[in-house]
């Protein structure tokens, strides 16, 4: 049984910066091959073609699929499932796959949808990327047009058009797994750093909020969270609702509310620690956790050499969670523990290394 294909749900409101994340993702993809859904409104399918004009041999236009009426949310049946059916058909099967929702579809039901009989088997849902325009946010209004959000609002007549866009925006921050603060060069550092302890205290336990500007976001960090996000649904309920549905017993819709609780990749940072051997994986594994939430480390992985195995231990952490299996024999290899630690830029590299090193 092939293993599951990662899929990211990458959500913001129109203008927060979703399409340059997503182009720059596709231009350093480092290889993968990556498959891109895009949720479009309307007319402004322009997204598609901007992102088709990318010709990263990672993305071809072949890889690009447009779901073409608004709210993935009402269309899950007849438009998203046959979409992926279409996608996971192929004989090239893409590594991971994109998809790109509007900010005024909520992406509850749409990580509900993975759970569907013949695509749950298949695919998983990686991690949910909600892109937020800092600026915007700073200054309380959400998005940065937001006469532009509104007419894009009322081109689905399945759209609650009451809603304001600060709930909206409370559900896309409930169902995220990581917020990008986009827009950070025209924030000082104060009001970076304010805005992300903000958002940090209203999203749930665990959940990584990293800063931007240009949508420039390392693969590694954007990519392989994960998370299995369509398992923890209860955790992520959406906390309004704003839809119209004639019929009350549709058990998609069950609704509680309930609320869970510097520029280019010069903003990030990563480097290599090599150790010796170590004696218990569990203690090590406990250590790592405790190390990354003290250092709010986005990433680390690599291979560790236990005492006495031949093995060697493989260990991916993505935020406080950390993952251990052993892999594979050293062989030739030397029997050493190299770990790769990724995150925002200004780490205590020493502080970090001494500590991996205990």
């Amino acid at each position: 049984m092939p293993a599951k294909i990662p899929a990211t749900v990458v959500t913001g409101f129109l203008g927060a910066g979703k399409t340059t994340l997503i182009r720059h993702m596709l231009q350093n993809a480092e290889g993968k091959r990556i498959a891109l859904i895009i949720n479009e409104f309307g007319d402004l399918g322009v997204d598609g073609d901007i992102l088709k004009g990318c010709g990263a041999e990672t993305c071809t236009e072949d890889d690009i699929m447009e779901l073409s009426n608004g709210c993935i949310c009402c269309t899950v049946a007849e438009d998203f499932i046959p979409t992926m059916e279409k996608l996971l058909a192929r004989e090239n099967r893409p590594d991971h796959i994109v998809i790109e929702t509007s900010g005024l579809a909520l992406p509850q039901p749409l990580v509900r949808a993975f759970n569907w009989p013949g695509i749950s088997t298949r695919v998983t849902v990686d991690g949910v990327v909600t892109v937020v325009d800092g600026k915007a946010v700073t200054e309380g209004r959400f998005a940065h047009n937001v006469a532009a959000v509104d007419a894009q609002r009322a081109m689905d007549e399945n759209l609650d058009h009451e809603t304001p866009l600060s709930e909206l925006f409370e559900d896309q921050i409930a169902c995220a797994d990581m917020i990008v603060i986009n827009k950070t060069d025209l924030l000082t550092a104060d009001e970076a750093e304010a805005l992300a302890s903000r958002l940090k205290g209203e999203s749930r336990e665990g959940v990584q909020v990293v800063r931007a500007s240009m949508g420039v976001l390392p693969v590694d960090v954007l990519l392989g969270q994960g998370i299995g996000a369509e398992n923890d649904l209860e955790a992520r309920h959406e906390v309004h609702h704003h839809h119209h549905h004639d019929d009350d017993d549709d058990d998609h819709h069950d609704h509680h509310h309930d609320h869970g609780h510097d520029h280019g990749h010069d903003e990030f940072e990563s480097f290599v620690v090599t150790r010796g051997e170590i004696t218990d994986p569990k203690i090590f594994a406990d250590r790592v956790a405790a190390i990354i939430r003290d250092h709010d480390i986005l990433r680390l992985k690599g291979f560790v050499a236990v005492e006495g195995k031949p093995m060697r231990l493989t260990l991916q952490a993505v935020g406080p969670r950390v993952d251990t299996y052993f892999d594979q024999p050293f062989g030739t290899q030397p029997r050493q523990t190299r770990l790769v630690v990724i995150g925002e830029a200004g780490l205590d590299r020493a502080a970090i290394e001494e500590a991996l090193c205990a």
